[in-house]
């Protein structure tokens, strides 16, 4: 994944499937299955590239949160 975090325009980079890979420690194939089964961050298609905003990724991320073991934080219930 590339170091630098604001290219020109102040924009901040789009993250490819490899990317958001390294990005969270997650195999490609789960991410791409995630994504098919509408689970995962919100995807951006653009022509044949899937794309991930760094924002979408890391609201995903704060939805994954669990209460306790086994129990996420968005319904209080498994």
């Amino acid at each position: 994944m590339s170091k630098n975090t604001t290219p020109r325009g102040g924009l901040e980079p789009l993250l490819s499937i490899e990317d958001l890979s390294e990005y969270i420690g997650v195999p490609m194939k789960t991410i791409k299955d995630w994504r098919t089964k509408g689970e995962g961050p919100a995807a951006i298609k653009i022509g044949n590239h899937v794309r991930y905003d760094v924002r979408d990724v890391r609201a995903w991320i704060e939805s994954c949160h669990e209460i306790s073991a086994g129990v996420p934080a968005a319904t209080g219930r498994r």
